[in-house]
């Protein structure tokens, strides 16, 4: 049986792959989507040195944010859809929001980010196929997202995130990709703080990485099929 610490590894070199084939030269990290998965499953891929979870259902995730609180080194980021009487819980919490999608959501994560708790770090989420089953803001609406979010208190804006319509042709999954990079790479001239272009996921992210990825999110490779 193959165990997770062998799977992070595949993982890592399949990431490793896609860099050198289309000669990326940024640092893709590999962000481990943890949501329904038991905590034995993410003390396995911490004990094999993985720092970096995402979540997306709320009461769960909280459970295991507070059972490995003591670990100060991990990052836990919150990447599904948000209602808005659960912004409170998420504002607390999670160290990245990755699923911003609306003005009244980053308002409502600025309000009530705890003080004593460095800001949010946001990407905010596209929906650049315009898929109807998905999520995210439509590239009209996006710089006065960004606007907002850059001069909110209690967030720090860091990049852009995206789930692209469920296809298996590779030609159309890089031409989305490609999208988001030249619309990162634009937002990224006048706010040079951004680092973080999260798109690719365990179906397609040689053709993520190829359009400039900076982070992928892998689930079903790393711990199975959900249950």
């Amino acid at each position: 049986m193959v165990t997770i610490a062998e799977r992070l590894d595949n993982a890592y070199a399949r990431i490793e792959k896609a860099k050198q084939q289309f000669n990326r030269l940024e640092p893709v990290d590999l962000l481990a989507v943890s949501k329904t998965k038991p905590i034995a499953d993410i003390e396995a891929a911490i004990n094999a040195g993985h720092t970096k979870f995402g979540e997306s259902y709320v009461q769960e995730a909280i459970e295991k944010v507070q059972h490995f609180s003591a670990n100060k080194q991990l990052e836990w980021h919150f990447i599904g859809p948000i209602q808005s009487n659960k912004s409170r819980h998420i504002a607390e919490h999670f160290s990245w929001v990755q699923s911003v999608d609306r003005l009244k959501i980053a308002r409502r994560l600025n309000e009530q980010r705890p003080t004593n708790l460095k800001p949010l770090n946001i990407l905010i989420q596209v929906n650049i196929s315009g898929d109807v089953n998905k999520s995210g803001c439509q590239l009209s609406e996006l710089d006065e997202l960004v606007e907002y979010i850059d001069s909110a208190r209690q967030l720090t804006l860091r990049g852009l995130m995206t789930i692209t319509e469920q296809t298996d042709d590779a030609q159309k999954q890089l031409h989305y990709f490609k999208q988001m990079r030249a619309c990162f790479d634009r937002l990224r001239d006048q706010y040079p703080q951004l680092d973080t272009l999260s798109m690719g996921m365990s179906g397609d992210l040689e053709q993520a990485i190829a359009a400039g990825s900076t982070m992928v999110r892998i689930g079903t490779d790393l711990f199975g099929k959900r249950q």
